[in-house]
Parts: structure tokens; sequence; C-alpha cells
């Protein structure tokens, strides 16, 4: 049996940036960084910080390019996936990304705004037009056990 699943609680290191694929698929990518917390053989406190690129596609990436924003404290659930190409010079590039399958936003910061949508900038949205979606919110400070992740 084979498995290929990453997990990712961070925080974005830039904005997300979305394109369309030829068949109009939306895709948003965007940097990440995760926090690793040890203690040395003396007994200090160390951290070390890992940077991940993230990818999305169709309906998830839509979702990120609107709520996510620089500094937001996201969890990502997806697989690992490297591509090869040749620049323009020819030489062989490589890059290594995060998939991702499924997203859970991070607590509202006081400072973030999520942006209006341009169509319905200039209208007045009635409460009962209100569109429902259930996206998941982590705690800045909730305890995540990996037991209680669903595979």
């Amino acid at each position: 049996m084979n498995l290929n699943k990453a997990f990712l609680i961070g925080r974005l290191t830039r904005n997300p940036e979305t394109k369309s694929l030829p068949s109009g698929q939306p895709v948003t990518s965007f940097g990440m960084a995760t926090d690793r917390y040890y203690y040395d053989k003396s007994g200090g406190r160390q951290q070390k910080t890992e940077f991940h690129n993230i990818v999305m596609f169709g309906k998830l990436a839509e979702i990120a390019a609107q709520y996510l924003l620089k500094g937001s404290l996201t969890y990502i659930e997806g697989r690992i996936q490297t591509r090869t190409w040749k620049d323009p010079s020819g030489n062989q590039r490589f890059r290594t990304e995060i998939v991702a399958e499924r997203m859970q936003l991070g607590p509202k910061s006081a400072k973030r705004e999520v942006p209006e949508s341009p169509q319905r900038s200039e209208e007045v949205q009635k409460p009962e037009e209100t569109p429902t979606e259930e996206i998941p919110i982590i705690e800045e400070n909730e305890e995540i056990n990996v037991k209680d992740i669903p595979f």
C-alpha cells in the first residue's frame, strides 16, 4: 500500500495568486511557512521554519483567493508533488508542491478584511440572499491532535 499525504498548519508567506488553466479551471498558489520548536542539548528552545509551495484547483482555489491573505493561519491537507521543466536557457528545473485537497481557515484577524467581490460591490445584499458555505475555521490557540484528523 502507498500513501502520499501532507498535513500542514502554518501562515501564508505571500498573498494567493490565481490564474486559469486553458480549460478555464482556476488555479491558486501561495507560499506557507510552518514552524517547529525543539530544545537543543543545552536546554535552549530553538525554532526551525520550513517553507512550502501550495497549489489549489477548482472551487477550493476560488475560496482560497477570496479569504486568504499573507499572514493568515491556515490548515492544508493534500499530496506532495514534484514538477520538472526546462527553463528558457535549457536548464532542468524542479519544484516540490503540496497539491491541496482540503483547507481549513484560521481565525479572523481584526486587521484582515475580506474584499468584496466586484459584482456585489454596488448591490445591496439582503440577508436571505447571503450564501451559506460551511467553511471550517481553526482557532489560534487550539490544540491539534493528529489522531483527530480524518484520513
